[in-house]
């Protein structure tokens, strides 16, 4: 018997998707089906994004488990009608994106690139930058992408300082934790990464008592969620200059409305949620081992804990 996978995921994306996912569950050596319409009780995985309409599982009797094309899974993990394993997406190009646009936007804070960049006065100012080993970076959040970003950091000698939830060990990294954890982290941070997973929990991170907790002037770096920050607090941090900067991809209302006081503010850089993405070759590929490991009785890759939201 064949094993059905249902894409359900934005339209656009099925003609990118259905050759890669083809080959690769060939190359897993499966006999499958793939298309975007099946029974729902003849349905065993589901590739899935939440703008694919999917929202009620009950009808999908069958189903083995779901495969997120997203690494963010926080639309779905709260679903009560599914009560199959969830794997979100951890793709080595979504993670290489991702630490390859932190690691500039560190550079260009490090570095005061923005003042040669965008002021071409005439005027000869010798500013040389303190060296990588002199500057303290702070990475909240710990995962798959915090994991990579923090290694990246420490291989041009940063002072790197991690922060997450519970206890983690990584080689040249000084890992904290928990409530006081967060607080010895921002208390030394010149420039913060925010890349938490998008939970109640982590809501509203950087407010009014934590952006007080921070250097004056620091960086503050968001490609995470847009819902780490409150956008008040962090505005009135950065008209006092407690915050001297900060650059953010993700919001809470996304487009960005034109009329929002980040776009006109001196002191903020607006990218339009480009800090990574989920690149389909690579996660084809992820999709196609995890289908082959569930029909090999071995455990998935990237299961989210539900009751954690990540």
């Amino acid at each position: 018997m064949p094993v059905n996978v249902l894409f359900s995921a934005r339209p656009a994306l099925w003609p990118v998707y259905e050759p890669l996912l083809t080959k690769g569950l060939n190359d897993a050596g499966l006999n499958f089906r793939l298309s975007t319409e099946f029974e729902p009780d003849q349905v065993d995985y589901v590739v899935y994004a939440p703008n694919g309409g999917l929202q009620d599982f009950t009808p999908l009797t069958r189903l083995k488990a779901v495969l997120s094309l997203w690494a963010g899974v926080e639309t779905i993990a709260g679903n009560e009608t599914l009560t199959v394993p969830l794997a979100r997406m951890v793709d080595h190009g979504l993670t290489q994106g991702m630490t390859e646009w932190v690691i500039g936007h560190v550079l260009r804070y490090h570095l005061g690139m923005d003042k040669h960049i965008k002021v071409q006065d005439g005027v000869w100012t010798s500013d040389v930058p303190p060296l990588a080993t002199e500057r303290k970076v702070c990475v909240l959040g710990l995962g798959a992408l915090g994991q990579a970003v923090v290694k990246a950091l420490s291989a041009l000698n940063f002072q790197v300082i991690g922060w997450s939830r519970t206890q983690k060990e990584i080689p040249g990294v000084t890992c904290l934790h928990g409530a006081d954890g967060l607080k010895s982290a921002l208390s030394q941070a010149e420039i913060v990464v925010l890349l938490l997973p998008d939970t109640p929990a982590t809501e509203n991170t950087m407010n009014a008592k934590t952006l007080a907790l921070l250097p004056k002037g620091a960086r503050i770096i968001n490609p995470g969620r847009g819902p780490f920050i409150n956008d008040d607090a962090l505005l009135d941090a950065l008209n006092s200059g407690q915050v001297g900067h900060a650059t953010l991809d993700v919001f809470r209302i996304e487009p960005l409305p034109p009329e929002h006081t980040y776009w006109a503010h001196p002191n903020v850089t607006v990218t339009p949620h480009i800090a990574s993405e989920t690149r389909p070759f690579t996660a084809a590929q992820v999709i196609c081992e995890n289908i082959r490991r569930g029909e090999a009785g071995e455990s998935f890759l990237h299961l989210v804990d539900r009751q954690l939201g990540y």
